[in-house]
Order: C-alpha cells, then structure tokens, then sequence
C-alpha cells in the first residue's frame, strides 16, 4: 500500500514538472501594439524582457507577423499577449492575442 501511494504521488510531482515546462517554453510575451502595418506584414510591439528571445530589457520592436490576419485582431493601444521567434529575416510573432 505504501509503495502506491509513493508511486502516486510520484506521478503527481512529474504531470506538475511537466505542466511548468510547457509554460516556460510557450514564451508568452505581454506587449503594447505601437503601429501596424498591415502591407508591410509587420507590427510594432513595446514589450517587456523577452526571455524566449534572449532579451533580458524592455524594448520597442518591429516584428513581421507570421499571418497577416492576426494584424485584423488588434488595434493601436491594445495590450496583448504574443510570442515570437527569430528567422533569417528577422523576428517573427507566431501567435497574438488580446489581454483583456
């Protein structure tokens, strides 16, 4: 009996671990849209430290996005949440949202 509950809690510990992971590596980044410009494909974020980029300061950037369309869900002035990678041509936002 003690064996399953040690073996339980065990499994608990590494869903918890796992969870954590995966929040990490999401790379969530909270931003302010600065300017979109929707020919160009980019957008201007003012964000704070970006760690899944390797930027320890806050910063203003312009990013191309990886869809057009996500430049359609947000206006100037909006807080959002995004994440980003680097390419060849630049850094990319892959996902963007708005914070409510």
């Amino acid at each position: 009996m003690n064996g399953i509950i040690r073996m339980a809690a065990a499994a608990a510990f590494a869903t918890s671990l796992l969870a954590q992971a995966a929040s990490a590596q999401s790379g969530a980044i909270n931003g302010e849209v600065k300017k979109i410009d929707e020919g160009a494909g980019k957008i201007t974020l003012k964000h704070g430290p970006a760690k899944s980029l390797g930027m320890d300061e806050p910063m203003t950037m312009v990013y191309r996005v990886k869809d057009a369309a996500m430049l359609k869900q947000v206006k100037v002035g909006e807080k959002v949440q995004f994440e980003a990678e680097e390419a060849a041509s630049g850094y990319t936002v892959t996902k963007l949202q708005k914070v409510k």
